[in-house]
């Protein structure tokens, strides 16, 4: 799990950099990346650049994992506290969308050392 990790700390270290390719390089060309603002997932690394550059023409999301855990499947869980701030960095007031501030686990699967699967599900 250890090495799992240090790609998902790296991905979100980039994520929140805005390093659309840098996040990319560590997912599968097919990977299934959940849709946190409409729900659903998309699929492919083209669709994932598409729906990130479009959440982030209308607000300034950082996620920060504190902790990672393996489920019995195999699945890396990391516990996530997730901000949403407006693109001037404000917190949001009346958002539209399904972002919000709060802690979150996302849920990854790997195949051949990349992210061939993402999901979210609220944290227990």
């Amino acid at each position: 799990m250890e090495d799992d990790a240090k790609i998902l700390e790296r991905l979100y270290a980039r994520f929140n950099a805005r390093d659309i390719e840098g996040v990319l390089a560590s997912l599968a060309d097919d990977v299934i990346w959940a849709n946190g603002m409409d729900g659903g997932h998309v699929h492919g690394r083209e669709a994932v650049r598409e729906y990130w550059t479009r959440q982030w023409t209308m607000v300034s999301p950082h996620v920060e994992p504190v902790g990672f855990s393996r489920t019995a499947d195999g699945a890396i869980i990391a516990e996530v506290r997730q901000s949403i701030f407006d693109l001037e960095g404000r917190p949001l007031q009346g958002q539209t969308h399904g972002l919000k501030d709060k802690t979150v686990s996302h849920v990854f699967r790997f195949q051949d050392g990349k992210v061939a699967r993402f999901d979210i599900e609220d944290a227990a």
